[in-house]
């Protein structure tokens, strides 16, 4: 829809039909700011609705999605029930937004990916589908001539520039050679997932009972884990009465369950936490248990002369912070800057790689994935992973604000932009940091992120349970590089309760 709005002509070639099922589900803050943002530029008004769920619901009450209020952690032991500990220790609440209005969203992606092929359409790009694409070549002059199939009949396609928006292990990773590198010190993970229906709320069952106390948003309206030694379950709500769920676990746990047995192994994992097992009793997946034997990926290379990889068919990493819907923005912000700068016909050479596409896009993924490894690492110590999650939270709230009301002050995707925060974020991960003081660890991850902490993070007073309090960023104004007064003016032109 950028190309389009910048004059260039488009095909959008699509494997399957839409709709259809897809992975990555689940929104964040800074995705909001960057839909807001991107159609503000490129003119594309009828997509700025998607970026909170009341403006979402207002336009689109057709395109389903979900209430994303923040993102709510259990931590499950063996053949036990879950019971909330009075010091909330097994338990982190952290909301990403004050109000329903102006609320995050999960994706039900068959009806949000169908949509924005329709808005495509309408702006003009030429939709095939049913593609089966073979190969790509180079012509003397420089542009890409791909060939394949539809419907069993030959297709050929002459671009100037070819972007690859599939996952992983896509079209132009298979027809140039890209070969997989993996990240380095990840551990090898496997995942299996589905839809169901009839998933009763966490809050409506007494093993989540905290004993009256109001929590900082409703804790189902979330991106909601169930945390468990060598992995972790995601818990997805969709206002149609559809539920994405599935766990992600280690190789060792995924050998145990057999994973690659599809719904057995689903059983089999229920078994283990009886908690999640009264939530799933009477559940029924409405399709087919998807297995990834392999979900870590990381390409070689993401743009080169003449092509380039959206950020998520370049890498993939783990859905546990809902990071690839942002990522991928960003690239496509990335992506778009270039296209805007070379003129009215796009010059091959070197147009995914400027302004450092590649480097930028491997880099984010890089440092995204040395974060999900000390996450995976702690998971058997919740204190642990607690407080080295709280990189992700100060950093996620900063890049929105910054993005709001500062942009200079934008410090890339999980600040990795930012040499001391990222040197900090490695020195204490939980895959170097064998043996911890809880107490001094937690003191130590907070002292990293005081630059950045403008959302009242990282405060043991709270028991990990953490609301929006506006103040908190109009007192951390000067981390943002603004006065007190400039930020309460800035949030209350975007609507900031209580300001």
């Amino acid at each position: 829809m950028i190309a389009r709005r910048l004059g260039y002509r488009v095909m959008l070639l699509e494997r399957g039909r839409h709709p259809r099922f897809a992975i990555g589900e689940s929104a964040s803050p800074l995705a909001g700011v960057l839909i807001e943002q991107l159609a503000d530029r490129y003119d594309l008004s009828r997509l700025r609705p998607l970026s909170a769920f009341g403006s979402w619901q207002r336009a689109y009450p057709e395109v389903v999605c979900g209430l994303k209020r923040g993102f709510t952690y259990f931590k499950h032991e063996r053949d036990e029930r879950y019971r909330v500990a009075p010091d909330r220790r097994n338990r982190l609440l952290v909301a990403a937004s004050p109000s329903d209005e102006l609320s995050d969203t999960h994706w039900l992606r068959a009806d949000v990916d169908h949509f924005l092929v329709r808005e495509a359409i309408d702006l003009g790009a030429d939709y095939v589908d049913e593609v089966t694409l073979d190969a790509i070549t180079w012509r003397p002059d420089g542009a890409a001539e791909l060939t394949g199939q539809r419907r069993g009949d030959p297709l050929r396609v002459r671009a100037d520039f070819v972007v690859d928006a599939s996952g992983p292990r896509g079209f132009l990773s298979r027809a140039l050679g890209i070969e997989p590198r993996g990240f380095d010190g990840y551990p090898a993970t496997q995942a299996l997932f589905s839809h169901f229906v009839d998933v009763p709320r966490c809050d409506a069952m007494a093993d989540y009972d905290a004993g009256g106390e109001m929590p900082p948003y409703p804790i189902d309206d979330a991106a909601l884990h169930h945390v468990f030694d060598g992995g972790w379950m995601w818990v997805l709500r969709f206002g149609n009465g559809v539920t994405s769920a599935g766990i992600a676990v280690d190789e060792a746990l995924a050998e145990e369950l057999k994973l690659s047995d599809g719904e057995p192994a689903w059983q089999r994992f229920l078994a283990l936490y009886p908690s999640i097992a009264d939530q799933f009793a009477g559940a029924r997946a409405i399709r087919e248990f998807t297995w990834m034997p392999h979900v870590s990926y990381r390409a070689t290379a993401a743009a080169g002369e003449g092509w380039a990889m959206l950020p998520s068919a370049a890498a993939f990493i783990d859905p546990l912070f809902s990071t690839g819907i942002p990522m991928t923005l960003l690239g496509i912000e990335r992506l778009a800057a270039s296209l805007q700068a070379s003129g009215p016909r796009p010059q091959a050479s070197g147009l995914g790689q400027a302004p450092g596409y590649n480097d930028v896009t491997l880099a984010e993924a890089d440092h995204t994935a040395r974060f999900i490894a000390g996450c995976y690492a702690a998971f058997s110590r919740f204190d642990v992973f607690t407080a080295y999650s709280m990189f992700y939270f100060v950093v996620a709230s900063f890049s929105e604000m910054a993005r709001r009301l500062n942009p200079d002050a934008a410090r890339g995707f999980l600040a990795a932009g930012d040499v001391d925060f990222s040197a900090a974020m490695a020195r204490l991960s939980p895959v170097v940091q064998r043996s911890w003081d809880a107490a001094h660890f937690a003191r130590d991850i907070a002292a990293a992120c005081e630059p950045l902490n403008v959302a009242g993070l990282c405060d043991p007073r709270k028991h990990n349970s953490y609301g929006v309090d506006f103040e908190d960023t109009v007192r951390s104004a000067s981390k943002l590089g603004l006065s007190s007064e400039d930020v309460r003016d800035a949030l209350a032109v975007i609507g900031a309760a209580g300001l």
